[in-house]
């Protein structure tokens, strides 16, 4: 594991190829990198160098509940933080479901910082905004207030992170409950705020103000219907929709390996998207 410390955390981090432009790829939930190694190899194979990084409080980085900021925006700014360490801005910038939403929160608080977006499993709708407080706050607020730290590290997710970086317990367990309890509820309301549709907390005039070279991917679950990706590209100007040959499923959610079948196409489609926005850039 290659960690680099961001704002006192560190993040775990690993880069695909040795020559070619930069790409930053995010992985959806709460999830660490693992399931875009695959993926990121073949973006590499085509020319490009490649950043999967486990954002704080997934994977093997460091867990940190706290912050003013919504927990989204801390993992965007630290991702600019972990590019520039790398020498790596401007990059293209993507990812599936809540790493589609950071890829776009990342060019709004950074727009120097992105030279295109890939978005794919665009997150929106009612489904969504019913399912996902809870899986990605609540539950753990309800853990803690029922039996403090260690119920918060018993659960399934946190077990996870306390396996691939046993310090996370130490640091956990030295929190006040009170304290995670009010971080978490802050981010849940950080996280509910805004519209549920076409994305999810993102609005209209957001995504009307993308202007960097846009390539959405829709999803086809409940949580990513293809309708999200649809609606999201017709409100970012210029943007390129692509639709892989599958048909939306009346299922929660289908993890990003079911579209293993498809991760040729979808990296041929994203490198050739790349490539032209190189073609396209000043000096070339």
């Amino acid at each position: 594991m290659t960690y680099q410390n961001i704002r006192g955390v560190n993040i775990n981090y690993e880069v695909f190829g040795d020559t070619g432009p930069w790409v930053a790829l995010v992985t959806g939930g709460r999830r660490g990198y693992a399931e875009f190694l695959a993926f990121a190899r073949k973006i590499a194979d085509k020319g490009f160098r490649v950043l999967l990084h486990d954002r704080r409080n997934t994977g093997a980085s460091d867990v940190l509940i706290e912050g003013e900021q919504g927990e989204e925006e801390l993992w965007a700014d630290d991702l600019v933080l972990l590019l520039k360490h790398l020498n790596a801005l401007p990059a293209f910038v993507g990812g599936t479901s809540s790493g589609a939403r950071l890829s776009m929160l990342v060019y709004l608080r950074h727009p120097e910082a992105v030279k295109a977006l890939l978005l794919m499993r665009v997150t929106g709708g009612a489904f969504a905004a019913g399912r996902l407080p809870g899986m990605y706050y609540g539950q753990f607020i309800e853990a803690a207030e029922k039996g403090g730290m260690a119920a918060v590290c018993a659960t399934e997710q946190y077990q996870e992170r306390i396996k691939a970086n046993p310090g996370n317990r130490e640091r956990l367990m030295a929190m006040d409950p009170k304290k995670y309890i009010a971080v978490m509820r802050h981010w849940l309301d950080k996280f509910q705020q805004g519209p549920r549709a076409p994305v999810l907390g993102m609005t209209e005039e957001a995504l009307r103000s993308i202007k960097v070279p846009t390539i959405i991917v829709p999803g086809n679950d409940n949580t990513h219907a293809s309708s999200n990706g649809v609606e999201a590209a017709k409100l970012i100007e210029g943007s390129i929709l692509h639709r892989l040959p599958i048909e939306d499923l009346d299922v929660p959610l289908l993890p990003f390996t079911e579209w293993a079948p498809h991760e040729a196409e979808l990296a041929r489609v994203l490198t050739d998207f790349m490539k032209s926005v190189e073609a396209k850039s000043p000096g070339r």
